[in-house]
Order: structure tokens, then C-alpha cells, then sequence
């Protein structure tokens, strides 16, 4: 008998050799054709500025090129003949395979289509972070799905296991509603954007820089320097001040001078104060005026505006601008006021200061 056509395991060595033969050359031409096409593919992805083809060549690098393998694997075993039970096995193995990389392809795609939304506002280390969460259950739903796909495939009856899914998830939706309302939370955190990491509010009396965006809660790094932690409905369902996306900050103070204060003097002070604001970099002068004639004082209030929401740089101003207000009024002889009161004896009064806590 001709050694070729000696049988081992329900096939000929020639069958054998054939079947390895085209998983040799069919591995051979991708190893030579993949980093040729995939630099030209490549570099045409580099002279486009769109996204889509980028991710293109990705998929088809990490999923398409590794199918063809597969692929070349399954037509070779395919020439062969085996029996019924490992026949039935290997149409497993290959279902498995085929359903492990389409679902990879989806996911990816989803995956895609979630950082291109996040590209429209400007893409961010934050927005990132925070997209993990919503790819991540996206990529549950769609790897759940393809499982009872796979199941349906081999023969099982998925509409028992649907049915169980759905009374299931009517139960868990009952006795997780305080879990889905933070989830639904996430979402419109995620997709109206009221708030991003990094990003610093004021929720009610707490504030500070938002540090984590999570499915359920969100962390805030505080000014005293501990972590407060919120559920995403408590944010979603409250008043928050987002300072980052401040671009200028109005400034109101107001100052007092005495009643003895000459009224030479007072024409001065707006013109002083105005001197002193308007010079400053990133600041705008708006107003100064007398403005009121208090208990005890003459009052000027005056308006300016900073830009950017630094805190830090508009305290810096703020100090710089008192302390050349204070220096001003030194030099003019200008005194500031404080809480008085006058005592009237005859033609004489008596002008006494009043405690600190009045």
C-alpha cells in the first residue's frame, strides 16, 4: 500500500498533508502581504483627516488580519473528514471563533462611535475617563446578546432564557431603583454635560474639583481636602455653580470713608479707584460711584470684572487692588470709616467708637 494513502484518523496522509499544506501557504501569503498592505492602508489613513478610516485600519489590523488565520484554519480542517462527534466539535469551536470576532468588530465600533461624540466638544483625558463607564455596559449588552445569538445557533431554545431575562429584569428593576435612577443620572451627566472632570462646583454648601464620574456616584475632591462623594441623581437633581465654565467674574465691593471727609476729597475717589483698576491685566473697569450715605459713612461701591475663573488670580487682584486703595487714600489724607457714634453735650460733641460687635 502507498504511504499516502495509509488512513490516520479517518483520513489519508495525503488528505493530512493537503490540509496542512493550506495552512502553511495560506499563513505564508498574509505574513507577506500583511505589513505591505497595512503600511499602504497606513499611509493613506495619515493623508486623510477624518476619523473613520483610522479606525478602519485598526479593526482590520487587530480583528481581520487575526479572522484570516482563522479562517485558513477552517477551510483546512474543512477538507478533512471526521466523525460525527468531533465534526460536531469543531462546528463549535469554529461558531465560537466567527461569533468572538464579529462581536469584537461591534464592540470596537461602538467603542468608535462614543470617543467620535466626545470629539465634537473637544477631546479630554477627563471625557475619557468618563465615557469608560457607558462603553463599558455597552459592550455587556452587545457580548450578552451575541451569547444567546450563539446559543439560538447551536440549537437551544433562547426564548425561555429571553422570557427569564425579562421577568428577571423586571424584578431587579424593582428592587433597584434608586441604582437605575443614578443610572439613567449618568447618562444625561454624560451626554448633556452639565459637568466634566476637573470641572470645580458648588453643590448646595459643599465645593470642590470633580475627580471621578462613575455610573452611580461621582467624587468630588473638596477645598478642605477630603472626597465627598454624591450619588448621580443627588447631582442631577440639584443646583450646581460651575466655576470652570466661568469666563469672567464680577466684582462688587464697597468701602466707607468719614463723615468728615471733605467733599473735594469725595469728587476724588471714583477717579482714584478707576486710576488704580484699570491698568491691571485681565481686568476690566466697570464702575465706581458714591453710592450711599450710611450711619456711620460715605460709601463708594465699584464694579470690575476679571476673566478666566482662577479663584487663586482673582483673590491676587482683589489683595493688590486694596492694598493700593489703602496706600491712595494714605497719601490724600482720606481716613476710612468705622462704626461711631456722637455725644452732644452743649456746644461740644464727643465722637466715640463703637465695640466691634455692634
Amino acid at each position: 500500500m502507498n504511504v499516502l494513502e495509509r488512513v490516520f484518523y479517518g483520513n489519508t496522509l495525503l488528505d493530512w498533508i493537503i490540509a496542512f499544506g493550506i495552512i502553511a501557504v495560506a499563513f505564508t501569503i498574509l505574513k507577506l502581504l500583511k505589513r505591505p498592505v497595512l503600511k499602504r492602508i497606513k499611509r493613506f489613513t495619515e493623508r486623510t483627516s477624518n476619523s473613520l478610516d483610522d479606525f478602519l485600519y485598526l479593526a482590520i489590523e487587530t480583528t481581520v488580519v487575526p479572522f484570516f488565520y482563522y479562517l485558513a484554519i477552517f477551510v483546512a480542517l474543512h477538507y478533512l473528514n471526521f466523525n460525527t462527534k468531533v465534526s460536531q466539535v469543531l462546528k463549535v469551536a469554529i461558531l465560537f471563533v466567527g461569533t468572538y470576532f464579529i462581536l469584537r468588530l461591534i464592540s470596537s465600533f461602538f467603542s468608535y462611535v462614543v470617543y467620535r461624540f466626545l470629539d465634537k466638544g473637544g477631546t479630554s483625558e477627563g471625557k475619557q475617563k468618563q465615557a469608560r463607564g457607558l462603553i463599558m455596559m455597552i459592550k455587556a449588552v452587545i457580548w450578552i446578546l451575541g451569547f444567546v445569538f450563539l446559543l439560538n445557533n447551536l440549537g437551544y431554545d433562547v426564548t425561555t432564557i429571553i422570557t427569564g431575562l425579562g421577568i428577571g429584569g423586571i424584578a431587579i428593576a424593582l428592587a433597584a431603583q434608586a441604582i437605575l435612577g443614578d443610572l439613567f443620572s449618568y447618562f444625561v451627566i454624560f451626554f448633556d454635560r452639565p459637568f466634566e472632570i476637573g470641572d470645580f462646583l458648588t453643590v448646595g454648601d459643599k465645593a470642590g474639583t470633580i475627580e471621578y464620574i462613575g455610573i452611580k456616584t461621582t467624587r468630588m475632591k473638596a477645598i478642605s481636602g477630603e472626597q465627598i462623594v454624591f450619588s448621580n441623581k443627588d447631582l442631577t437633581d440639584s443646583r450646581i455653580h460651575n466655576f470652570k465654565r466661568m469666563l469672567t467674574r464680577r466684582v462688587v465691593f464697597k468701602i466707607g470713608v468719614t463723615y468728615q471727609t471733605t467733599a473735594q476729597q469725595l469728587k476724588q475717589i471714583p477717579g482714584i479707584i478707576r486710576g488704580i483698576i484699570e491698568p491691571l491685566d485681565k481686568v476690566t473697569f466697570d464702575r465706581s460711584h458714591f453710592s450711599a450715605l450710611g450711619p456711620y459713612s460715605l460709601d463708594f461701591e465699584t464694579v470690575y470684572l476679571v476673566e478666566g475663573p482662577d479663584y487663586n488670580e482673582y483673590m491676587n487682584i482683589q489683595q493688590r487692588i486694596y492694598l493700593e486703595i489703602f496706600q491712595a487714600f494714605e497719601q490724600e489724607g482720606i481716613e476710612f470709616a468705622y462704626p461711631t457714634q456722637t455725644l452732644l453735650a452743649g456746644n461740644a460733641f464727643v465722637r466715640e467708637r463703637e465695640p466691634a460687635d455692634q
